[in-house]
């Protein structure tokens, strides 16, 4: 019986020219793919390679194996997606957005998880804030986005499926140090004075940290506007700011200290899919896989499935 590795052997020969150059594709040594291409010879009982000085090439017969040998290589793939459609396995590109203060803590684990569980599923992860992810959803650009519908730039409408998380609190990020970090919550209008690292004008945080601190009766001194949490983190570090972040931003590689609000803020963080997405079976193991995911001190999922009508 004919092996199909050694076929895709003889196949690449033909298609690159030289033992070593299928070697390097393949990750392999010279010496074992000649030897089973050697061994591919005494399956067919046919002399499939000739050499030219320290070069080989292929036979007739060798030509006409690699070629039909393609064919074979190309129905058997057809074969493989036809039964695992049958069953229902994942299998294709999802792509999935998310804010980025998950990540780290959400979206990779979950991409990690689905690698070992399905293998034949690639997840593609993008980077969407909340102003950013609704629209990208219903424009085809993300399959699945993890959100929080607190978010008010977005009409949750009878298209979309709704699955909560959990809630992520909004805290207080302050220096070591800092005289605030004494009090086991802080009223806001405590840091009147202070100096702000906020996120980029008209985005999510932004507007929260604005409209939070207008209602504790000031306007916010901001020092600087960062897209990237790990900036944000790094200048709250060096004691020229404070900032308002999601639990799930601040993790403890940071030297920061993070204190809750004395009225807290939480925001409800979702998954959220079309209704009637294609790729079914492959977005809803991505969902499941998102839901699964390992205990988050700043996240509890819940497993009820809403949406709207």
């Amino acid at each position: 019986m004919l092996s199909s590795w050694r076929l895709r052997l003889l196949s690449l020969l033909d298609t690159l020219g030289t033992v070593r150059a299928v070697a390097e594709t393949l990750h392999l040594s010279a010496s074992t793919v000649s030897q089973q291409l050697a061994v591919l010879e005494t399956e067919t009982r046919c002399q499939l390679l000739e050499r030219t000085g320290r070069r080989v090439r292929l036979t007739q017969a060798g030509l006409l194996l690699a070629r039909r040998g393609r064919e074979i290589l190309d129905q058997m793939a057809e074969a493989e997606a036809d039964l695992r459609a049958l069953n229902d396995e994942p299998i294709g590109t999802v792509r999935l957005g998310v804010f980025q203060s998950a990540i780290y803590t959400l979206a990779v684990p979950t991409a990690t998880r689905l690698a070992a569980t399905h293998p034949h599923l690639h997840l593609e992860l993008i980077e969407l804030e909340p102003h950013e992810s609704g629209a990208a959803l219903r424009a085809g650009e993300a399959d699945v986005i993890v959100t929080t519908t607190d978010y008010s730039g977005l009409t949750w409408g009878a298209d979309l499926e709704i699955i909560p998380l959990g809630t992520d609190t909004i805290v207080l990020v302050l220096p070591s140090g800092h005289p605030l970090t004494r009090r086991p919550t802080v009223n806001l209008a405590a840091c009147a004075e202070e100096t702000w690292a906020c996120d980029r004008p008209r985005s999510y945080m932004a507007d929260l940290t604005t409209r939070l601190c207008r209602e504790a009766g000031f306007e916010p001194r901001v020092a600087c506007r960062f897209s990237n949490t790990l900036m944000l983190l790094r200048h709250v570090e060096s004691y020229r700011s404070i900032a308002l972040l999601p639990a799930l931003a601040v993790t403890p590689e940071h030297d920061v200290v993070t204190r809750e609000l004395s009225t807290p803020v939480r925001r409800n963080v979702t998954i959220v899919v079309r209704r009637g997405a294609t790729q079914r079976a492959a977005v809803d193991a991505v969902v499941a896989a998102l839901r699964d995911h390992p205990d988050l001190p700043a996240l509890a999922a819940p497993r009820q499935r809403i949406t709207r009508e």
